[in-house]
């Protein structure tokens, strides 16, 4: 058997630089005397039910940790890595800390601002600090894109969708029919807001002031047509309706929905260095058959035995395949997965799921034990696995956990296919399309999911509505709607079986980035 240095010396040719970031697959990294080492090396060790002192903290206080809190969500153990900066006013912290929770991989700075005067030192404070920067405000975005050039990306949360629909439903709730006077809306969205509504005869006046306007000109502007038109202040700056609020100007302040916010974080993900890299990071998994023994006392023959492992080996050949990663049998009921972190946060939907336990425990009532590494280096990874595999093994099996670089815990995973996917490893134009889709982001997290799943984008109405939950009728005017803004095709008919109408196929060509991803 070779010597532990001499393994962890192969091991590490697996990875381009201290990182653990290589080039290709997992299956293209690893091979000939590379196989031998990593499968002598997992072989070497052996399972216990309890991790030892000083590699992670006690089974109990980790579980516990993840286990739900009173509001049914499980505590993350482990730190976020991507440094992101946010620029918002003050009314609007508490929901950004909200909404950040939902992306584990960032560590927010939030920099929240009462006046105009502060964005400008409060963004400068970010340089060095970040990998990005969003605004939740075009002026403020505006003000210090002035002033300062970004060595990273900066970003701003558009005002579209239904941001501009509750800020038009408040003004027609609270004022009636009066004029409008609005800022911080694009003329195009303003007619097609007002179209919506069947209010085109309704008088709207666009901001014409200067192309970058301070927060006085902004109220300079609502001011003006309400002493002369007595309209309704819309605007998109919280300071400036702050201030016509003071004046006893009736005012509404538009701010971004929940969805434009998500979209706009997902965005931000995307474009950040440290998330590019991760993409070929090397990870290792254990995965183990709960209860091997019982199920070989429980077999009638040897044969039979033999043809139950080489179909859970065939199995789990095929997810491997599917992850573009490398497997090899230890020992009959444990397994050793190399695959890279982009493919297994595609695979897992953001690591939320494992669909192979679900396939197996459906074909062989078995359950598994996995456990996943994340590592500067394929020995690190490795030994995450180990550890995440204990902490499997002492939850009573039938679960997932991932230990990351920083020895953070991941899990519980569900053991089974997800009805969620996670927005952030959506493309930018992917998100686009789906924003003009339509696509709320429930609909679009079902949609995803399935197409990732499935490998397909030809649907027809009734799969829809299966889909989002909706009536055949409520999806088809979806389809239609898609197909009228370029976003899906006709490309076929399905016989229905009876005397019924066949059913038009929709290709969902804006979906197709995710199958190309696979």
């Amino acid at each position: 058997m070779p010597t532990s240095r001499a393994i962890t010396r192969q091991l590490q040719e697996t990875r381009q630089d201290r990182r653990g970031v290589g080039k290709g697959s997992a299956r293209e990294i690893i091979s000939g005397n590379r196989r031998a080492a990593i499968k002598a090396a997992a072989a070497g060790h052996h399972f216990t039910s309890r991790p030892p002192a000083g590699t992670m903290r006690d089974n109990k206080e980790a579980l516990r940790a993840m286990s739900p809190d009173s509001a049914g969500r499980r505590s993350p153990v482990s730190t976020q890595n991507i440094p992101i900066g946010v620029l918002c006013p003050s009314e609007m912290a508490a929901k950004m800390e909200e909404l950040l929770r939902d992306f584990p991989s960032f560590q927010p700075v939030l920099k929240p601002y009462a006046q105009a005067d502060d964005i400008v030192e409060l963004a400068g404070s970010l340089i060095g600090e970040v990998e990005v920067i969003l605004f939740t405000e075009h002026y403020a975005y505006r003000l210090a894109g002035d002033r300062i050039r970004f060595p990273v990306p900066a970003q701003v949360v558009p005002m579209t969708g239904s941001g501009l629909y509750r800020a038009l439903f408040r003004v027609h709730k609270q004022y009636g029919l009066r004029p409008l006077s609005m800022d911080s809306i694009p003329e195009k969205a303003s007619r097609h807001l007002m179209r919506e509504f069947g209010l085109e005869e309704r008088r709207v006046f666009l901001f014409d002031g200067p192309s970058r306007p301070s927060v006085d000109d902004l109220v300079k502007f609502h001011r003006r047509h309400f002493e002369r038109d007595q309209s309704v202040a819309v605007t998109g700056a919280a300071e400036a309706a702050r201030r016509l609020s003071a004046l006893g100007i009736p005012c509404v302040w538009a701010t971004p929905s929940d969805y434009d916010i998500i979209v706009s974080l997902e965005r931000a993900l995307l474009s950040t260095e440290t998330r590019k890299m991760r993409e070929s990071q090397i990870v290792v998994a254990f995965i183990l058959v709960d209860h091997f023994d019982k199920l070989e006392n429980r077999q009638s023959s040897e044969h039979e035995l033999q043809r139950l492992k080489l179909d859970v080996y065939r199995h789990l050949l095929d997810y491997a395949d599917s992850m573009q990663g490398y497997l090899t049998s230890l020992d009959g009921s444990q397994y050793l997965l190399v695959t890279t972190r982009g493919v297994l946060e595609r695979e897992t939907g953001g690591y939320k799921s494992i669909p192979i336990a679900k396939e197996i425990k459906a074909n062989f009532q078995l359950t598994l034990s996995i456990g996943i590494g994340f590592g500067r280096s394929a020995s690190e990874a490795g030994n995450h696995a180990r550890s995440a595999l204990r902490h499997a093994v002492s939850a009573g099996g039938n679960s997932c956990f991932i230990v990351r670089e920083d020895g953070g815990l991941i899990g519980p995973l569900e053991m089974g296919d997800s009805l969620e996917y996670n927005l952030s490893l959506l493309s930018p134009d992917v998100l686009k399309k789906a924003e003009q889709a339509g696509l709320n982001t429930a609909y679009l997290s079902r949609l995803a999911s399935q197409i990732a799943k499935k490998g397909k984008t030809d649907y027809h109405a009734h799969e829809l509505a299966f889909i989002f939950g909706v009536t055949t009728r409520s999806a088809h005017r979806m389809l239609m709607k898609w197909v009228d803004a370029g976003l899906a095709e006709i490309v076929g008919i399905h016989p229905s079986g009876t005397r019924g109408r066949p059913k038009q196929i929709y290709r969902l060509t804006f979906m197709e980035d995710i199958v190309k991803r696979r």
